[in-house]
């Protein structure tokens, strides 16, 4: 009997030069019947590729990617963000509902879906552009143009640290349609991208595009979240890249917020450090930001100034040369490096197009570790 070995195979997407390529698809995997041997070839794929996609698990479980999901953090148990998905105010609320006997793993979607997985008759809705950002596509563009949603972490950034990282399931895709992806922020960039896609972007290549003060800067820098951040923005607006937000003054108040422990607010270095290669990635959620603490002590509170830093630093890494854009199958699984890529949802689906998928993170043991560690 033969046995089959997994092998790691470069995505290589068009585009991205090889000196910034990120991606890879692991084959020979049922991830069911996970072995050590399997799992340490996927866990050294994930750190060294930072996505990686297993096609053809059509049969993989909720239980098993719960599974999956903690082998890489053993000590984990709760999924990322806690208890922020039962608050109706955040952002979040909408748009994911809890597996009833897997309460770790997420459905996401778009449509109407009379059973899956113990829910019954659920509306799932796909996040659009139209409800978070302040200038919005032409409703006659709305099936054939689309923008980055919210360009993210996925993490609670208020009590729980950062998942290590999320796991992908694709049950149901739509498929067919192309559309345009547009930035409209003044530089006419663009991407034709499959209907639904998943972006990433790294943050490796993110930081290694700065230039040598930049690097200084961030690698000496700490950003510090808002208390509570999917609530405190749930009434402001998204920048059309996706990448933060604007500073019209529409963040809630902290008298607005649920209670809120000082000692929750998560205080985080600017570059994370990956535990195989020991390469820096600039991982900042750009929507949740609140003030940045240098080196030298000082607390830049300025919230337009925070924001204006913090994209001048990130945005060229989502230029399109550097974004990966995942062409969805039924049966994909995909697994990112939470703490060294950020992604966006995109895509604007018809109300007959329906999209289903499971998504798990867990809400991770230790923090992120800096530059200096």
């Amino acid at each position: 009997m033969t046995v089959q070995v997994a092998t790691v195979h470069p995505l290589s997407p068009p585009g991205i030069p090889d000196e910034f390529n990120f991606g890879a698809e692991v084959r020979n995997l049922d991830l069911n019947k996970l072995n050590d041997a399997d799992f340490d070839v996927l866990y050294n794929a994930l750190y060294q590729h930072q996505v990686v996609v297993v096609k053809g698990q059509q049969s993989f479980t909720p239980k098993a990617q719960f599974e999956l999901t903690q082998r890489f953090d053993p000590e984990s148990t709760s999924y990322g963000h806690g208890k922020t998905l039962d608050v109706k105010k955040s952002i979040l609320h909408p748009d994911l509902k809890t597996i009833p006997h897997q309460p770790q793993v997420q459905v996401i979607g778009n449509g109407h879906v009379s059973s899956f997985e113990g829910l019954e008759n659920i509306k799932l809705k796909h996040p659009h552009h139209r409800s978070f950002h302040k200038y919005t596509v032409p409703q006659e563009e709305d099936l054939d143009v689309t923008r980055f949603y919210r360009w993210h972490i996925d993490a609670a950034l208020y009590d729980l640290n950062p998942p290590y990282v999320t796991t992908l399931m694709a049950v149901s895709v739509p498929k067919g349609r192309r559309q345009t992806l547009r930035y409209d922020d003044g530089t006419g960039d663009e991407m034709d991208v499959p209907l639904g896609t998943t972006a990433f972007a790294s943050g490796y290549t993110m930081y290694d595009i700065l230039s040598p003060e930049q690097q200084e800067f961030v690698r000496t820098t700490k950003v510090q979240y808002a208390p509570h951040p999917y609530v405190w923005m749930s009434s402001a607006k998204s920048l059309s890249d996706g990448l933060g937000l604007w500073s019209d003054g529409l963040e809630l108040s902290p008298d607005q917020l649920p209670p809120i422990d000082e000692s929750k607010i998560q205080i985080l270095p600017m570059v994370w450090k990956n535990p195989v290669t020991g390469k820096l990635a600039l991982q900042v959620h750009p929507s949740a930001i609140r003030k940045l603490h240098l080196k030298d002590g000082t607390v830049i509170d300025d919230l337009a100034e925070v924001r204006r830093i913090v994209h001048d630093l990130q945005r060229p890494g989502i230029s399109p040369q550097y974004v990966y854009t995942h062409d969805w199958d039924e049966g994909d699984m995909v697994l990112f490096n939470n703490r060294g890529v950020i992604h966006s949802v995109v895509g604007a689906f018809a109300e007959d197009e329906i999209r289903i998928f499971r998504q798990c993170n867990l809400a991770a043991s230790q923090p992120p570790v800096g530059a200096e560690a």
